[in-house]
């Protein structure tokens, strides 16, 4: 079976429990990518790393069929049983490879829609359009969220989709009480400081304007930190008010460093379902997060977590001032999330879903049909809401 993402990264930080249970479970296991620096990453859990050189992130027509034929080829070359595709473009270019391959199970999952109800139509149109195609050419559809699936629902296939929600390896994301004293001694903070931070690559869609602008405001009462990486598809980076935020570069211990934040942020417009939110969550971390879709699914509003409007920096200068002034709350919302990501947070749940789902489409395939049933383990409301809305 193969694991397919636009680049090596999306294999090693969000795919990488599943990859390993894949493993774990006897498969031989590829990871088909653009090549990275976290191949080594990607071939370290067992899973071979198969490269697609002209596969890019950015849209362009000439290069983007390029990548579909050396796609196309790998796939037929592998002889796969079964192919999992993630990422839009490599969620639609890869969903129809591997039907015209002949790959006897083709399986995507939407880890969230490239385009939001407010964007122009003429965006929503080619997105909706495009997917709606490449769900043609799968044989099932997992969503992360529900209002993915709800914006789709009239092109999915009856019986043939699941909204399984996300997950993230909660054997290592715990809180580090060791990490923590370390990562602030790196970074000079105090004892007694506060600590605001956000992961997250460094483009203006994780809310890097807004973030910057709330630290301008609060810099007095707390230290603003961003931890990940720059982002060379964005190049406009450069917002006021930057030098209110201490930027740590990419780092591989990633619980040392939730631990070390008082409070985490994301300030995204757009998000599947949140990964670094679910982390902060396991690492027991009090959150203000966008009222989107994807940041929604982390938690409920002043139970888990705090929900602030998007692209408004005033509301989340406000949610963060909020949580600065009452230390209960803090608590009790830490609390409340650590909890709740321990109950539904769990990646390896979700790649036992996909073990199942490849299971019984491929048993379809076998005794000649492909006839709705119930996943083992799926609530029989469940089943009957996607029967209903597909």
């Amino acid at each position: 079976m193969a694991h397919l993402t636009t680049i090596d990264m999306s294999l090693a930080l969000l795919l990488g429990t599943e990859l390993a249970e894949d493993v774990v479970a006897g498969h031989k296991s590829f990871g088909i990518s653009a090549p990275g620096p976290y191949v080594e990453r990607v071939e370290a859990l067992g899973v071979t790393h198969v490269p697609i050189a002209h596969l890019t992130r950015s849209w362009n027509l000439r290069s983007d069929l390029a990548a579909f034929v050396e796609l196309f080829r790998t796939i037929r070359r592998l002889r796969l049983d079964v192919l999992h595709t993630h990422n839009p473009k490599t969620g639609v270019m890869g969903r129809i490879a591997g039907r015209l391959a002949g790959v006897p199970v083709v399986v995507n999952t939407c880890h969230g829609l490239w385009a939001k109800p407010e964007d122009p139509w003429r965006k929503r149109t080619f997105v909706y359009g495009a997917e709606a195609l490449a769900i043609r050419f799968s044989d099932f559809e997992f969503f992360q969220n529900a209002e993915d699936a709800r914006t789709l629902r009239r092109f999915l296939k009856r019986g043939r989709w699941q909204v399984v929600g996300n997950g993230v390896d909660l054997e290592r994301f715990q809180p580090d009480p060791e990490g923590r004293v370390r990562v602030r001694a790196e970074w000079g903070v105090a004892d007694d400081e506060v600590v605001v931070g956000t992961i997250g690559r460094r483009v203006r869609e994780k809310g890097l304007a807004e973030f910057a602008e709330a630290a301008h405001r609060l810099g007095s009462r707390a230290r603003f930190v961003w931890v990940g990486p720059e982002d060379d598809t964005d190049t406009a980076t450069q917002v006021p008010h930057e030098d209110a935020i201490r930027f740590v570069g990419e780092r591989t211990d990633m619980p040392a460093v939730y631990s070390a934040l008082d409070i985490f942020v994301l300030a995204s417009y757009r998000e599947g379902f949140s990964r670094a939110s679910m982390e902060a969550a396991a690492c027991g971390l009090p959150m203000v997060l966008s009222d989107i879709r994807g940041c929604r699914e982390i938690g409920t509003d002043g139970e888990h977590l705090l929900l602030v409007a998007p692209r408004d920096p005033g509301a989340l200068a406000a949610g963060i001032t909020r949580l600065l002034d009452d230390i209960p709350l803090r608590a009790r919302l830490a609390l409340a999330a650590q909890e709740r990501a321990n109950v539904e947070f769990d990646q390896r749940r979700i790649a036992a879903v996909s073990l199942r789902a490849y299971a019984e489409v491929l048993a379809g395939r076998q005794d000649g049909s492909l006839r709705p049933r119930r996943w083992r383990g799926e609530s029989r409301t469940a089943q009957q809401n996607s029967e209903t809305n597909g």
